[in-house]
């Protein structure tokens, strides 16, 4: 039993749920369009200048041989493609693809002569890719190791940087809470200490690189029960005024302090490491 041989160029694995199509048909044994089937293409083209074709399929009947029906879908493919090219918008990859086997055969055998425009309306092109099923590239960032500081009086700083905790934060799902470590303050005040500002260059370029990252910084206390100066609430407020003046939107900053209510350690602490511990900021990742 012979098959039905037709000439595919575009695949979509997906369910193309929003695609459209539109036929044209041929005479026996041509790959031409005669003149009315020629005028319904002409008139589909006036019609959908703004729409985008995904893939043209040619079929044949059932006459002739494997090779002859092969060729001739082919050219049946070409001749719509030629005629519509430079006129509707088609894919870049439009030779790349194949949509596979949607053709169901026909008894009459004129039905199959034919060849097909699976295409995108305009109001569908936002959903091109999900329509097709084609999923973006993962992005790659690259977490700077070290950045070079001009000082007021001109003079140049290099900072190390932590590429292994901006990476966390950068990946942290929403929920997720970091504590920003090395990140000390003058006591009893919520001025931050120079050898901290490498914790906070490390925050702010994760903030660059990921302009969907909204973040709430969490300010903590040690050593007393309550925080009556609001202590921890200026000291994220520090570092969100840091990220403010270095461009980073309010929109996507908030801050809160929390004083002792949530310690790592109870108070009153054994130690100083117990009381470092617990005297720290938080980032919360809100969105990401």
């Amino acid at each position: 039993m012979k098959n039905l041989y037709f000439y595919i160029i575009l695949l979509v694995t997906a369910t193309l749920s929003a695609q459209e199509q539109f036929s044209v048909y041929f005479d026996s044994n041509k790959h031409e369009l005669k003149k009315s089937e020629q005028n319904r293409l002409e008139a589909w083209i006036a019609a959908n200048k703004t729409s985008k074709v995904l893939a043209i399929n040619g079929y044949t009947d059932e006459d002739g041989t494997v090779g002859l029906n092969d060729t001739l879908a082919q050219r049946r493919v070409s001749y719509v493609y030629a005629t519509l090219k430079g006129r509707v918008k088609t894919r870049e990859d439009f030779k790349a693809r194949s949509f596979g086997e949607l053709h169901q055969h026909s008894k009459n055998k004129a039905e199959n002569r034919k060849a097909t425009i699976f295409y995108l309306p305009e109001k569908d092109l936002h959903r091109e890719n999900e329509i097709l099923g084609i999923k973006p590239e993962p992005e790659v960032v690259t977490y700077p190791s070290r950045i070079v500081l001009t000082n007021p009086n001109g003079t140049k700083q290099e900072i190390i940087l932590d590429p292994v905790f901006m990476k966390q934060v950068g990946q942290a799902k929403p929920g997720e809470k970091l504590r920003l470590k090395n990140l000390n303050f003058y006591e009893n005040t919520f001025n931050i200490i120079p050898e901290s500002r490498p914790v906070l260059y490390e925050l702010l370029e994760v903030m660059r690189l990921h302009k969907k990252l909204k973040i709430k910084l969490l300010g903590h206390i040690c050593c007393m029960k309550s925080d009556p100066r609001k202590l921890s609430y200026d000291r994220a407020k520090a570092v969100m005024r840091f990220l403010t003046l270095n461009g980073i939107e309010k929109s996507r900053l908030t801050f809160e302090g929390l004083g002792t209510t949530q310690p790592i350690n109870p108070i009153p602490e054994k130690n100083e490491e117990e009381r470092a511990e617990n005297r720290r900021v938080e980032v919360l990742v809100l969105e990401n």
